[in-house]
């Protein structure tokens, strides 16, 4: 695994972060180091979507990335359930299809490679994952893409959503960013990689507070809510459809 050394060195401008290449090679790092409790959160979403995933019926990862939570389901979900990852970054799915020959995944699954603000199509699923997904994708697109979800999904059916949350109140909200900055620092990033990486997500990364997931989840269709995991400003979420 290489480490995520992306933004340790000062960089002219700021762009918007990208999935590509670059980030592709040093995802798994990142994201092991950048978010709080993560092999927490895929043994619980494992837990939870063993529960629900339902012989016969797909499992879908949208933004499943490089395959990291699928391959993590794979010992905890029924052989009867088919996988299927999907993501916008042909990069992060070249990827995927790499780590599961390595795996030896034996499973039916697919890998999709799709824009989440326009589709994919979402049928005869048990359960849905979105990871840190969600609060990639433009708000104004949000509400279409969770009926889909909710209309993609059998009754009992399940979405597990993992988000970065913004706080209402605004001492709250500081105070769980710097105690998310001190747990990065603790990672290894230094100040320079805190900043730019900040500065790259800007625009491009919008967080939902956790009332508003909620709400959102419950209009398009869901009819239980509840949280299963929260670390100051990072939260999951299942919701499941009546």
């Amino acid at each position: 695994m290489s480490q995520d050394r992306i933004f340790a060195e000062p960089k002219p401008r700021p762009t918007d972060f990208r999935f590509g290449e670059e980030t592709v090679t040093v995802f798994d790092d990142m994201v092991g180091r950048s978010v709080p409790f993560y092999q927490e959160i895929q043994r619980m979403t494992g837990e939870i979507a063993a529960d629900f995933a339902v012989d016969g019926t797909n499992l879908y990862d949208l933004g499943c990335s490089t395959g990291t939570t699928l391959l993590a389901l794979d010992p905890v979900v029924s052989p009867g359930v088919r996988f299927i990852g999907v993501d916008n970054s042909a990069e992060m799915l070249e990827k995927a299809r790499q780590k599961m020959a390595d795996w030896g995944l034996s499973r039916p699954h697919e890998l999709v490679h799709s824009d989440l603000h326009e589709g994919p199509v979402i049928e005869n699923a048990s359960v849905v994952i979105m990871t840190l997904t969600l609060q990639f994708i433009r708000p104004l697109y949000r509400t279409q893409l969770i009926e889909r979800v909710v209309h993609g999904l059998k009754d009992q059916g399940c979405l597990i959503l993992v988000e970065k949350l913004v706080v209402a109140d605004s001492l709250l909200n500081r105070l769980f960013i710097k105690y998310y900055y001190d747990m990065k620092r603790r990672n290894g990033y230094s100040d320079l990689e805190i900043s730019q990486k900040r500065e790259a997500l800007e625009n491009v990364l919008v967080p939902y507070r956790l009332e508003e997931n909620r709400d959102l989840l419950l209009s398009a269709g869901f009819k239980q809510f509840d949280e299963f995991f929260r670390w100051y400003n990072f939260c999951g979420m299942l919701a499941v459809k009546g």
